[in-house]
């Protein structure tokens, strides 16, 4: 049985490692790591500290499918959408931009729930807080190091975290990252393949959430709204209406985005030091908003891929033997369809490589 490692607990790794399941049962262990301390990546859902009650997407707010997608992801939605993780957005929405047919869904459980469907599909051996500094190459397998702990050897790794993290490992990945010399070649990593991952490009911003008691109504009708003219904040969304859920006993809360320009004029500061301006600039948008009771800033370095990887559609094949492979939003586009076509094109390599009859092919 191949032992096959994840570095990612989020859209892409689950899909993958659900697809992987799927497609080899038995024949392969699925392990899958993840430096944060619980699944989700930029489709995490976050609660404030003794309100459990609560909830509030931070990152990825619903899910868009195009006419396109919905019909070449069909099987993905229909999943999504039987087991209720999914259901169609119908709260009112001032300033969205779309297609006509477009179709938008939200997550009643919150954006996370979608991530934590295929992990629990994929049945997988989950970590939480497990920071991989380095991939070493030892023979026929990758001794993967992590942060704190004792490393450990995969017959397979599959690197869905952003790019320039990829680059910052330490080993056969990471002796690349340092040089374009020619002293570095012992790397697995190309000058090529360098050079292509140095070119991606993503934006960064930061996300508010705030939480408020039960009794709080907002006086407002729209559950989100796009922001044109400011500086500083470019989205709010009131959670539970979005999602089409009730706030009752637990009080609603409310997610702020900042624009692109203010993510990365603000984005080496302490996120704490970033809040109140947030908030101020709120509290011209929304003058008669309550006080929340909890507040929860989450900055987002690598938010959305604004330049993906040239000429590596869904993946690239950093060693094909043994397979160390490069996937996630960076080599498609930043929503749900993107990261299920990353997915898919690094299942196919998977098969190839994992099974006897696919080596063959």
């Amino acid at each position: 049985m191949s032992r096959v490692l994840i570095v990612g607990a989020g859209l892409t790794g689950s899909v993958c490692a659900c697809l992987l399941r799927r497609e080899l049962q038995n024949k392969v262990h699925i392990v899958v790591w993840d430096k944060a301390r619980g699944s989700g990546g930029r489709m995490s859902t976050t609660r404030p500290p003794d309100h459990l009650s609560h909830s509030a997407d931070l990152g990825a707010q619903y899910i868009t499918a195009t006419s396109a997608y919905a019909q070449s992801h069909q099987s993905f939605y229909s999943e999504l959408l039987s087991s209720g993780v999914l259901q169609p957005l119908l709260a009112q929405v001032e300033g969205m931009k779309h297609k006509d047919d477009d179709r938008n869904y939200v997550t009643p459980l919150g954006m996370c729930s979608v991530v934590k469907h295929f992990l629990s599909e994929s049945g997988a051996d989950l970590f939480f807080e497990h920071h991989v500094t380095g991939v070493y190459r030892c023979g026929a397998s990758w001794e993967v190091e992590r942060k704190e702990g004792a490393s450990e050897t995969f017959d397979a790794v599959v690197l869905t975290m952003p790019v320039p993290q990829i680059l910052q490992l330490q080993g056969d990945v990471g002796q690349f990252g340092q040089s374009l010399t020619l002293s570095a070649c012992l790397s697995v990593l190309s000058v090529q393949q360098r050079r292509q991952l140095d070119g991606v490009v993503y934006s960064s911003r930061f996300a508010v959430a705030l939480f408020f008691p039960p009794d709080v109504v907002f006086s407002f009708p729209w559950a989100v709204r796009y922001v044109t003219n400011n500086s500083c904040i470019c989205y709010i969304a009131v959670d539970d209406r979005k999602r089409n859920t009730d706030a009752s006993g637990r009080g609603p809360s409310l997610v702020v985005h900042t624009s692109v320009p203010f993510g990365l004029e603000h984005l080496e500061r302490d996120k704490e030091d970033v809040q109140p301006i947030i908030l101020l600039e709120l509290s011209k948008l929304l003058p008669d908003l309550p006080q929340p009771i909890s507040i929860k800033c989450q900055k987002w370095r690598y938010s959305q891929v604004l330049t993906s990887v040239p000429d590596c559609p869904g993946h690239m094949i950093i060693l094909d033997q043994p397979l160390l492979i490069c996937g996630g939003d960076a080599f498609s586009h930043s929503n749900f369809d993107g990261c299920v076509e990353s997915a898919l094109s690094m299942l196919s390599v998977l098969k190839a490589s994992l099974t006897p009859t696919g080596r063959a092919n």
